[in-house]
């Protein structure tokens, strides 16, 4: 049984590729790229590699959530 199939000691993601938050999110890749140039969801950047917290997603979508109920 390899660690995948595992339940047993798996361990969630705190983050996430641009690639997996745009599909996450429901978006274009070139959307997130957007959305982390002009600061409204936040990265970090590991090595080349940029990562997107999976707890700034779900920022990301209250916020959202909060300006549409106005």
């Amino acid at each position: 049984m390899n660690a995948k199939s595992s339940s047993i000691g798996q361990v969630d993601r705190l983050a996430v590729r641009v690639e997996e938050a745009a599909e996450m999110l429901g978006l274009g890749r070139s959307t997130v790229f957007e959305l982390l140039k002009n600061g409204s969801l936040a990265s970090i950047k590991v090595g080349k590699r940029r990562l997107i917290p999976i707890q700034e997603i779900a920022a990301f979508i209250g916020r959202c959530a909060s300006l549409n109920k106005a």
